[in-house]
Parts: structure tokens; C-alpha cells; sequence
């Protein structure tokens, strides 16, 4: 008795007399000899398909090269071989046209700035289609972007042109905040001089006037008792004594005999 072998990560769709009769499951099975039996293979894993060189015009006209790399697997193994005649063909010729429809709606400014836009537009296009035939387009990504090549020298020109317009807005920011640091350190500097200042005339005017205090309890005191004037006219004098360098000046009252 023949013996068929459904491997892992696989289905067998069994057809007897040209009729699907059931699905396997991976495992070992014996058939019998006289049945006129068919066994197809689906692999359920996930493959991918390389989409290349498709030209479209985006919306402003301009011709473009797209590679896209698609991710998908099989969910449903009898849709899959029973509604379409090659699935895989059917998911690239999808993909191509949800590409199509996605980049002629979009500018080429557009396509530049939001290739991951372009990208969920294909997927969101494309998975509700390959379900129908039992598939699960995974990913739908954008490799590459191919463009004329006197517009791809301007685009460089373009990219060159912005890399370097955002290198001196970096410098000239960073230029900026170091200006402004400065300029508060110096007002900062100023501001602490000048309460420096401000202090230190504070200090000194406090000190005249409690010099001043000072002499002018002296004097009220001197006016009251003329002997402390005396006294310290005396202690003045006996300093000045015990100075060798020191010169006294005294004079004498001058009196005419009659």
C-alpha cells in the first residue's frame, strides 16, 4: 500500500478522483492502490517575494522605480490552490498594482518625506484582497527608490543642499545659546559687583557715621566736664613724650611790666 508523507509547516490537500476529499495534517499516511488519489503540498511558512523595477508615474508625473519586498504565508491551504491557479503570482501581480494606485496618489516630495506611508498604504491596499484567496500579506516594504538620472542628480543636490542648511541651523543654534550663556554670565557678574559695591559703600557709611557718633559723644562729654579735655590733653602729651622724633610747640603768655 503507497504511503504519502505531509512534513511539517505544511498541508495535503487529498484529492480523490479529482475531487478534494480532505485537508492532512504533517504526518504519515497510507493510501490505497486501487483509488485514484492526488496529493498536493502547500507550504503554510512564511515566504517572501521580491517585486523589482516596477516604473509608475506619482501624482506630479514623474517616473519612478520601485523594488518591494513582500512577506506572506499561507492561512487557508484549499483557498489558496482552489480560487486562484498560482497564489504567489496573484500576490505579486497585488502588490503591484496596490503600488501603483498608492505612489500615483502621491506626489514625489510626498514619497521622499513618508516612504514608511508608502509602505502601510501597499499593506492596507493589498491584505484585504490576498484574504480572499486564503493569504496574509505580512509586509509590504519599499526597498528602493529608482528616479531619472538628471533628477537624481538634483535630488542629491536637494539632499546635499538640507544636510548642510541643518548643519548651520545646528551651529548657529548652538552659536546662539552659547551667546546667551555668556551674556548671563556677564549680567550675572555685573549684578553680584555691583551688590558687592553697593555692600561695601554701606559698610563705610555705616562706619563714618558711627565715627561721628562717637565724636560727638565725645564732645558732649568734654563740654560737660572740661577736666576729661584736660585729662586727655595730658595723656595726648604724654605719648607725644615718649616719642624721641616728636617736636612739642608751647607757648608762652608775654607779660608787659606796666
Amino acid at each position: 500500500m503507497p504511503e504519502v508523507i505531509v512534513r511539517s509547516g505544511t498541508r495535503g490537500l487529498k484529492y480523490l478522483d479529482g475531487r478534494l476529499d480532505a485537508v492532512l495534517e504533517p504526518g504519515r499516511y497510507r493510501l490505497p492502490r486501487r483509488a485514484r488519489i492526488e496529493i498536493t503540498h502547500v507550504d503554510l511558512r512564511e515566504r517572501e517575494l521580491n517585486i523589482k523595477g516596477q516604473e509608475i508615474l506619482t501624482a506630479d508625473k514623474v517616473a519612478v522605480r520601485v523594488n518591494i519586498i513582500t512577506h506572506f504565508r499561507v492561512t487557508d491551504p484549499v483557498a489558496a490552490v482552489e480560487r486562484v491557479a498560482d497564489y504567489a503570482d496573484r500576490v505579486y501581480s497585488d502588490v503591484q498594482l496596490a503600488a501603483r494606485r498608492s505612489l500615483a496618489s502621491m506626489t514625489l516630495e510626498a514619497i521622499l518625506t513618508n516612504r514608511n506611508q508608502l509602505s502601510e498604504d501597499i499593506l492596507r491596499d493589498v491584505e484585504g484582497v490576498s484574504a480572499t484567496y486564503g493569504v496574509q500579506i505580512i509586509r509590504a516594504d519599499v526597498k528602493d527608490l529608482v528616479f531619472p538620472g538628471n533628477l537624481q542628480d538634483v535630488m542629491n543636490r536637494v539632499l546635499t543642499a538640507q544636510r548642510m542648511a541643518e548643519a548651520q541651523m545646528v551651529e548657529a543654534r548652538t552659536r546662539a545659546d552659547r551667546e546667551a550663556l555668556e551674556a548671563s554670565a556677564r549680567a550675572e557678574s555685573t549684578r553680584l559687583a555691583a551688590e558687592a559695591d553697593a555692600t561695601a559703600k554701606r559698610i563705610r557709611a555705616d562706619a563714618e557715621v558711627d565715627a561721628l557718633r562717637r565724636l560727638a559723644e565725645a564732645a558732649e562729654a568734654y563740654a560737660r566736664h572740661p577736666a576729661l579735655l584736660r585729662l586727655r590733653e595730658l595723656e595726648t602729651l604724654g605719648a607725644l613724650g615718649a616719642n624721641a622724633e616728636a617736636r612739642l610747640y608751647i607757648g608762652f603768655d608775654k607779660h608787659v611790666e606796666p
